[in-house]
């Protein structure tokens, strides 16, 4: 770990902060409640660019802030003034949130001293390093995107002190709700000290999804109340009922936004070394929020590794997710795979093993690096969203897609003789419209943003039965029940990982907003006491399916010939008719009916039928016989469901059993 930061010993507190343009540093010491500066402290040059101070008699949590000074020229990039108290960028606590206020981006000598408004970090010990156990999350396994405060805000087992935090998702309720889905691991939306945008207080809104961080390694203390004492606390609980965790991490841009923003830490410590800037001395904006991490320079290279080994060892996480992950590939402002950065994290030997995951675009040059991160990255695949939604809305020519997609997207993934795939599949995530809005709105309605609908995405292929909105009649309802479940069951059946997000499975809807970050509240919040219990437990019957048939969570490519132990192909695809698909038929621009047959390792193993009619008229298919064999349905097939009432537009599940097998499993 880095020496950066404050380090608390018994005999004080070490103060450092990197700086390689200002010409001097501060540390500013308050007192216990975070008001009155007691103390400034001049830091000391200790070369290559460190400044520390050691203070005799400090003890935690001491409240301090850095301040710093040198040349102020926007225009080339530096932001340097001592009026503004800048938080440590190692800070592993603070003592409370961020606040926007416009003062906080006034220009040097136009305005007073920041501190009042600024949360002081905490100087404190960390825990003693947790015993880092493997990852329990293995690629195959069921992701759930959790928004930590929006998850429980609503639940009504949840006390109401606990509500929104991550001390709740220990709660027994919500392990008993991801056990039931069979959850592998939860990956908790961004968790750190973020701020809010400047354009929202004067609407009265706020960031809800906290993808706007100001500090990365401090704990947002809205969310964890408890400190880093709770995330880890929560993790081992978690970890005991055999789920994991993910963090979602922001490392491709700030909160300080853009020129127009504020001072919080990175700008007024070193803005030509934190962030990315073009020619002319602007800052670069691959990401549009404003600013560009510069990942490729080495402190900052530095401070992400430590922010990641700080996580696994103080509180045991599985592994990460990386929004707008091209940034941290990024060298000169070009991606590269081989980047410094993307290297190191697999490299590291405490980072090795854990679970990586990236959202593989951003809005730079060259930005859409799907398929293109090294292995083991798993890559959020938005061609498997895309085809699955347009296969399910009835665009014509779909079906090869689809089973491209249903089989771990190789044409994607199968790159230099990889023989997996690194697929995260998905349908819907927390940024678009829910699983249930895109079966009930064509267009997005994102008027409460207080943008005038302009942002977010306009084509989200998405589609309504009946009228927008709102089910008119008792058939609209059963049409997007249907298509909800169609979508699910698409998603459970695909090879690769796949990625459910938190209510999903029992129909959260924003009301067609696709753009939900600036709702904290009733739009976002999942509200436990509405939702849909039958679509909730199919989900639970998807996934129960899923783990009792290894050849759906497996991630190796499908080849279509036997096995090595078995003489029948890894899998088939076959028309509603049993034979199998030839060039007419893959090409056939009205076809909507498809067959996927998967083939166990051995001669004994009975085989799974996936049969997709995304036709509104019924069908009835005929799959292949087995001397010795017969199809029997699973459970997801279950014929109480009310969606079962509606022909066509459906994922059925058949399971090849020994004839003697399926006679004594129907007796009484």
């Amino acid at each position: 770990m880095s020496s950066l930061g404050a380090t608390v010993i018994s005999e004080g507190i070490r103060f450092a902060a990197w700086s390689s343009t200002a010409r001097r540093l501060w540390v500013s010491v308050f007192d216990d409640a975070g008001i009155r500066e007691i103390d400034r402290l001049e830091l000391r040059p200790e070369g290559d660019g460190v400044h520390a101070l050691f203070v005799a008699g400090l003890a935690e949590p001491t409240r301090y802030g850095f301040r710093a000074d040198g040349d102020y020229a926007p225009e080339k990039g530096l932001w340097f003034d001592p009026d503004k108290l800048l938080v440590d960028p190692y800070a592993v606590a603070i003592d409370r949130p961020y606040v926007y206020d416009w003062r906080l981006a006034q220009r040097r000598g136009m305005g007073a001293d920041t501190a009042p408004l600024m949360p002081k970090a905490l100087a404190i010990t960390p825990p003693e390093p947790a015993t880092v156990l493997p990852p329990l999350f293995r690629p195959g396994g069921l992701v759930y995107e959790v928004p930590v405060r929006a998850f429980t805000m609503l639940h009504p087992e949840i006390p109401q002190h606990q509500r929104g935090t991550i001390a709740a998702l220990s709660h027994p309720a919500i392990i008993d709700h991801l056990k039931k889905l069979g959850v592998d691991a939860v990956e908790l939306m961004p968790i750190t000290a973020s701020i809010d945008e400047r354009h929202l207080p004067p609407l009265g809104l706020r960031n809800a999804w906290g993808y706007n961080p100001v500090t990365f390694m401090a704990l947002d203390p809205r969310l964890a109340p408890g400190g880093l004492a709770e995330l880890r606390e929560t993790v081992a609980v978690l970890r005991k009922a055999g789920i994991g965790v993910i963090l979602d991490l922001v490392f491709n841009h700030t909160g300080e936004s853009d020129r127009l923003g504020p001072t919080l830490s990175l700008r007024g410590l070193d803005n030509p070394t934190y962030y990315r800037h073009t020619p002319d001395g602007r800052l670069a904006n691959d990401t549009g929020t404003g600013n560009t991490v510069a990942c490729d320079h080495p402190i900052v290279r530095e401070l992400v590794l430590d922010t990641l080994r700080h996580f696994v060892n103080h509180a045991g996480v599985d592994g990460f997710r990386f929004d707008l992950a091209p940034i941290l590939g990024r060298v000169e402002g070009v991606f590269d795979a081989n980047a410094s950065l993307l290297r190191s994290v697999l490299e590291d030997p405490l980072l090795a093993d854990r679970v990586m995951i990236v959202e593989p675009w951003d809005i730079g040059p060259d930005g859409y690096q799907l398929g293109n991160f090294p292995s083991p990255f798993l890559e959020w695949n938005d061609r498997y969203r895309d085809d699955v939604r347009r296969f399910w809305r009835g665009d014509a020519g779909m079906v090869g897609a689809l089973a491209t997609r249903l089989a771990g997207s190789s044409d994607i993934f199968a790159k230099a003789g990889q023989q997996a795939s690194r697929s995260v599949n998905f349908i819907a995530a927390h940024d678009g419209m829910t699983l249930a809005d895109i079966v009930a709105y064509e267009r997005k309605h994102n008027e409460a943003n207080g943008e005038q609908n302009r942002d977010g995405h306009d084509d989200n292929l998405s589609w309504n039965n009946g009228i927008e909105g709102d089910a008119d009649s008792n058939d609209v309802s059963k049409a997007r029940l249907n298509d909800q479940r169609a979508l699910l069951a698409t998603l459970f059946a695909s090879r690769g990982t796949i990625m459910l997000t938190a209510g999903d499975e029992f129909g959260r809807t924003q009301k067609g907003n696709n753009n939900a970050y600036a709702q904290d509240n009733e739009t976002t919040w999942l509200n436990w006491e509405a939702r849909d219990q039958l679509l909730e437990r199919y989900a639970a019957l998807l996934s129960a399916m899923r783990r009792a048939e290894p050849s759906l969570g497996e991630i190796r490519f499908l080849t279509g010939q036997p096995s090595e132990r078995s003489d029948v192909p890894d899998i088939a695809w076959l028309t509603e008719t049993g034979t199998t698909l030839d060039e007419v038929d893959w090409n056939d621009p009205e076809r909507y009916r498809l067959v996927m047959v998967l083939s166990g390792e051995r001669p004994d193993d009975g085989r799974l039928a996936v049969i997709f009619n995304g036709d509104r008229r019924a069908c009835v298919f005929t799959l292949p016989s087995r001397e010795g064999f017969m199809w029997v349905p699973t459970e997801a097939n279950d014929t109480t469901d009310i969606s079962r009432q509606v022909s066509g537009r459906a994922v059925i599940f058949m399971i090849e059993r020994r004839a003697e097998q399926s006679r004594t499993q129907e007796k009484p």
